[in-house]
């Protein structure tokens, strides 16, 4: 009896790389890149269900609500790279996107294995996170098929939150029980069953989509500069003097002592320059305006001619 894990296309052998091993290193290079380029185009595929999961989220996350990404090796990983960066791109409290994957911490690192075969942990994780309604939980995993993922998934349908899936297979399990399953099809793997290569790519694709398609719509960016931006380090302050500046047309003197009277706060220095509001009243403004810059600035000085109000 054929297992259900060999009519997986993940799982399938690639005809196009079936010697692979017998390239040259050049050979091997352009096998790699051509079966590299169906990646994008089956995430466009998916542009729909993409679009509607972003407008799930900025939902959840826009009334208070919280964003779980749960994965296990690969897709593990990769949200946790994604929930990681979230913080310091767009000054989110760390607790608004959140990743875990089988097996903990240890896991990012080092395999642990039989995790996530373990679908009660991944139920547990979700009693234990407090997930609720008005959260989203995306399950993350190239198969569909990870207990771990699908334990977790049903545990936060149960806890009324909205769910997400982001495979690389068609009519996966995990596809059965999301409200919403992103299923971009990259084909066989160059190494067959090697997801971390196409399927991974694609993941990282729609992962990126997923958190900066919300922050866009959530007012975290001005035309397309990261406003919300926390300057951390030396190369994120410069970054902060610069899109001061660009927006502004202030002199870097003038940005730099700004951007320190607005608490190192981008959209806040914004717009203490752009209307001549003082701190206080800038931070009100972005307040009554739900972190939206340009509404900000509208409010106070009123639209430019020709400029569209819903921008």
């Amino acid at each position: 009896m054929t297992s259900y894990f060999a009519q997986l296309t993940t799982e399938m052998n690639n005809p196009a790389t079936s010697a692979i091993d017998e390239c040259d290193t050049r050979e091997m290079l352009l096998l790699m890149n051509q079966e590299d380029q169906r990646v994008p185009e089956s995430v466009r595929q998916e542009i729909d269900a993409i679009a509607d999961a972003v407008d799930i989220v900025v939902k959840s996350l826009k009334n208070g609500g919280r964003m779980y990404y749960v994965g296990a090796g690969t897709s593990g990983r990769l949200g946790v790279l994604d929930a990681s960066e979230c913080p310091p791109t767009y000054g989110t409290d760390p607790e608004l996107v959140q990743a875990y994957i089988a097996g903990g911490d240890t896991a990012i690192r080092t395999a642990v294995e039989g995790s996530e075969d373990d679908s009660e942990s991944g139920a547990l994780l979700i009693r234990e996170k407090g997930v609720r309604i008005g959260d989203v939980v995306v399950g993350i995993t190239a198969s569909g098929t990870t207990p771990y993922v699908l334990g977790a998934i049903r545990q936060a349908q149960e806890s009324g939150a909205a769910t997400i899936g982001v495979v690389t297979n068609k009519n996966s399990r995990l596809s059965e029980l999301c409200d919403i399953c992103i299923a971009p099809v990259v084909g066989p793997e160059v190494i067959a069953g090697s997801t971390r290569l196409k399927s991974g790519s694609a993941q990282k694709l729609v992962l990126n989509m997923l958190t900066t398609g919300a922050m866009i719509k959530l007012g975290k960016v001005y035309n397309n500069l990261m406003v919300d931006l926390k300057a951390s380090n030396s190369k994120l302050y410069d970054r902060s003097i610069r899109i001061v500046r660009e927006v502004t047309g202030a002199s870097e003197q003038q940005a730099a002592e700004t951007l320190k009277q607005a608490g190192l706060h981008v959209k806040t220095a914004i717009l203490m320059l752009e209307t001549g509001a003082d701190f206080g009243e800038a931070t009100t403004l972005l307040e009554l305006n739900e972190g939206k810059l340009k509404a900000a600035i509208r409010s106070r000085k009123g639209p430019e001619p020709g400029g569209n109000e819903d921008d």
